[in-house]
């Protein structure tokens, strides 16, 4: 009988998981599988979520940048399942969008129904139009061969988790991710797909594919997976890159090469590398963190273009964008979140908007100024929910005719651990005057040529700015310091 009824509930499990499911043709294979939503609903969801990523994290401006990513992604696109004679004209007619993102972390990714996205830190670390081809390929693939609803279906199973690389996820606070990335759970779902090594390795065969039928010379493809590898290396641990999850760099530099054979021997030249156009458009191009966006130094976060600093809390991990600043404790049981708010015309309407929210059970709130005098006002509030309570202090305050806000919590029970922290980080704000950092400018990316063959190393200044490193220069060009560069060759450096 205990059998019966357990082979009952999984039965009945399945069919409760499948009943949100659609069979859809996959365009890549031409074969009918489950999935997990039709076309229109994966265009309506890239769509949707394209806004959040947008907001989030900021195109990079600069149309040359941009217009040339677009041109090279659609004939690269043009080159795919979704564009070939017997596709099906749904997949044939859906507009592609591919987008450079202001980060320096190197990333690229795609959302289902056609949204392609590349950072411009991704891009500073390839070396011709071939590399950028092969990746462009890869994520269209991911796109074409519908990767996104096959593997929300198998979710639906129960089998994997979906958010894979979320900043805190769901073990700090209970919260998830999207709540702290200021996401929705569906993009941070999306943007933190781990869609598996099979799906990885179908993405990288079709990436070679297209940018082998578009001409291009695929196998050089295997040279940015080593500069990944490298990254890796330097950082001392695995990084948020689009291959964090993938089949292992190493494996992919013996595996680009045997594939883009594969399509040479069917008749397939690939000739166009485009290393100096290519090398022409990273010309310029902001290297690392943007310095005017705000950067942290001496637990300080600094904003040169809005004229302002907050203290950072010894040995908090921190990060910074464009819609906010957030600080987390080392054990990743605090968390401090900086906006600028932009809704509220006061700091008390700024905290009782936070505090007015069903749950919240306010302790104390008060007119209150930073240590400069700021005016302001605050809050001491406790937050129930299913996981359990959490301790805030919410802190609003105007200053150059904005208000900022800070939303500062954690466990209720660490909250004597950590409340004097939480409220001292908004009381430190203040107006910054150093004049070396108001008009401090973002390092970019210089092309200069070689004029004698020698070691990279000995092509490098003594000093390199914003914590630069020699090996990170010499990544960023894909050599080793000892190579010989020759005569005329260009080489990237940065400068600020």
């Amino acid at each position: 009988m205990r059998q019966t009824i357990r082979y009952t509930l999984i039965f009945l499990s399945i069919v409760l998981a499948m009943s949100g499911c659609t069979v859809q043709k996959n365009p890549v294979s031409g074969n009918n599988r489950l999935m997990a939503y039709d076309w229109e609903q994966e265009i309506e969801i890239g769509r949707s979520v394209d806004k959040e990523i947008v907001a989030q994290y900021g195109l990079y401006d600069d149309e040359e940048v941009t217009t040339y990513v677009a041109e090279l992604s659609e004939k690269i696109l043009a080159e795919s399942h979704m564009r070939r004679e017997d596709t099906e004209p749904k997949f044939k007619e859906t507009e592609f969008f591919f987008k450079v993102l202001d980060s320096p972390v190197v990333n690229a990714f795609a959302l289902p129904g056609g949204y392609v996205y590349f950072t411009r830190g991704l891009m500073a670390h390839l070396n011709n139009e071939a590399q950028l081809s092969v990746v462009i390929g890869h994520e269209i693939g991911h796109v074409a061969a519908r990767h996104a609803s096959q593997r929300a279906f198998q979710q639906q199973l129960g089998q994997i988790a979906v958010i894979g690389g979320s900043v805190l996820g769901q073990e700090l606070l209970g919260l998830p991710g999207g709540s702290i990335m200021d996401l929705s759970s569906q993009a941070a779902q999306l943007i933190f797909l781990s869609y598996g090594r099979d799906a990885e390795r179908e993405s990288d065969r079709l990436g070679v594919e297209y940018a082998a039928r578009t001409g291009y010379e695929a196998s050089e493809g295997a040279a940015f997976f080593t500069s990944l590898k490298r990254i890796s290396e330097q950082s001392g641990q695995s990084i948020p890159t689009m291959l964090s999850t993938h089949p292992d760099p190493g494996e992919r530099e013996q595996t680009i090469p045997k594939l883009a054979q594969n399509w040479e021997e069917k008749g397939y030249q690939q000739t166009e590398k485009n290393r100096e156009r290519y090398l022409e458009i990273l010309d310029g191009m902001i290297f690392g963190e943007n310095p005017r966006n705000g950067f942290f130094r001496d637990n300080l976060f600094l904003h040169p273009d809005l004229a302002f600093q907050f203290p950072v809390p010894a040995g908090w991990q921190t990060i910074n964008q464009p819609q906010q600043v957030v600080l987390v404790s080392p054990n990743e049981d605090a968390v401090a979140i900086f906006t600028i708010d932009s809704e509220a015309s006061s700091p008390q309407q700024s905290v009782q908007e936070i505090i007015s929210q069903e749950g919240i059970t306010v302790n104390s709130q008060q007119a209150s100024q930073t240590s400069s005098g700021l005016p302001g006002y605050s809050a001491d509030v406790t937050i129930t929910q299913e996981q359990g309570r959490l301790r805030a202090i919410i802190h609003a305050l105007e200053y150059e005719e904005r208000i900022y806000r800070f939303i500062n919590y954690t466990s209720a029970g660490q909250f004597e651990t950590y409340g004097e922290t939480l409220r001292s980080v908004p009381l430190g704000f203040s107006e910054l005057t150093d004049p070396e950092i108001l008009n401090i400018e973002p390092v970019r990316i210089q092309l200069v040529e070689a004029d004698r063959t020698d070691q990279f190393k000995n092509f490098l200044p003594d000093q390199h700015p914003m914590d630069i490193t020699p090996e990170d220069v010499a990544i960023l060009n894909q050599v080793s310091m000892e190579d010989q560069i020759e005569q005329g060759t260009k080489i990237k450096l940065p400068v600020q």
